[in-house]
């Protein structure tokens, strides 16, 4: 159960469950704008008598064969904004506690400077092999 527990506490795993739970909360919010704002926008911009924005038909008769531009545009949009809530109210925050976190604890501020533990071991092996043959520490 230990070990269980350490899984789930783990950092990735949190950040993993709060990105899934606030992207999914946050996706009703940016649809509604992106619908209610962003398309009529994007519709003015295909002309007064094109109904369809900027859409258009590859056979004229055939609705099926309509090409969106507008709708691609509005998902790229939708996207980014997403992206960017979820990196400036989340992401940027819990990195900032973190680190400040690191800071009290008197700990470096970038854990990734240090060397993994598995290749601090095998430099370790390499300099022991080296001094055994008689060479000397590369």
């Amino acid at each position: 159960m230990k070990g269980f527990k350490d899984f789930i506490m783990q950092g990735n795993v949190i950040d993993l469950a709060v990105g899934v739970v606030i992207g999914g909360a946050f996706t009703a919010l940016v649809t509604a704008f992106s619908d209610n704002i962003i398309n009529p926008v994007l519709a003015a911009a295909g002309g007064a008598n094109n109904v369809d924005g900027l859409a258009f038909r590859i056979f004229a008769d055939n609705p099926a064969t309509a090409i969106n531009i507008g709708a691609l545009i509005t998902a790229i949009i939708t996207f980014l904004i997403t992206a960017a809530v979820v990196y400036f109210v989340f992401v940027m925050p819990v990195a900032k506690a973190r680190q400040a976190a690191r800071a009290r604890r008197g700990l470096p501020a970038e854990e990734e400077s240090a060397a993994p533990e598995d290749v601090v071991l095998l430099t370790e092996i390499r300099d022991l092999l080296a001094t055994q043959q008689g060479g000397t520490r590369i």
